[in-house]
């Protein structure tokens, strides 16, 4: 069983969504009908499906397609995973770096998998607060490693175009379990190889 419909999209859906949209630009006072505008609906339907394809992908089913008994018990880091998400506030995107790191207890996943878990999520309506938590709850009670460590640093356009309009700013969010949280020496192995402090 496939874990994604990955650009797989109702046509239906993708009528529906063109037809709010073409309203949309009626209220915002522009004309639907003219030239450079025509198509937009559409496009912007099918860009919104794509940005969201999140909800029609099984993150357990990412890491139990490639999920191997292993020995190894020591720190599994896949860092700087690029995300791209959209704040469920004002819906305008968020983008930045995820790092995440495991402990195997007699299983490890494909390292590939870990991103694809990251993407799952991070293609959703989301905020970077619950995110970092769902990445780290699902490898946790998919995998039962020793522990998980997620750190994810984003730049939300919410902040940076409009409100207070800060550019520069970054956001970071942390979630641990196991022996990340319990072990200060094995969080600050983490946090050293990923290169941040949260201080």
């Amino acid at each position: 069983m496939s874990y994604t419909k990955q650009e797989c999209f109702s046509e239906q859906t993708t009528e529906q969504l063109a037809a709010h949209y073409t309203e949309i630009l009626r209220l915002l006072g522009e004309d639907p009908n003219r030239e450079g505008l025509i198509k937009t609906p559409v496009r912007v339907a099918k860009a919104m499906q794509f940005l969201t394809q999140g909800y029609n992908t099984d993150p357990v089913a990412i890491l139990n397609s490639a999920k191997f008994k292993e020995e190894y018990k020591q720190i599994v880091l896949v860092k700087d995973i690029e995300i791209y998400s959209m704040c469920e506030h004002h819906m305008l995107p968020f983008y930045g770096k995820a790092h995440v790191a495991y402990i195997p207890n007699g299983y490890i996943t494909g390292l590939s998998k870990i991103p694809r878990v990251v993407d799952a999520f991070a293609q959703r309506l989301q905020v970077q607060e619950r995110l970092t938590v769902q990445i780290r709850d699902c490898i946790q009670n998919t995998l039962n490693p020793l522990g998980v460590a997620v750190v994810i640093e984003a730049a939300h356009m919410c902040m940076q175009i409009r409100g207070v309009q800060k550019q520069n700013s970054v956001t970071t969010t942390s979630a641990f379990t196991g022996a990340f949280m319990k072990d200060i020496k094995t969080r600050e192995e983490f946090m050293r190889l990923i290169g941040v402090s949260l201080h």
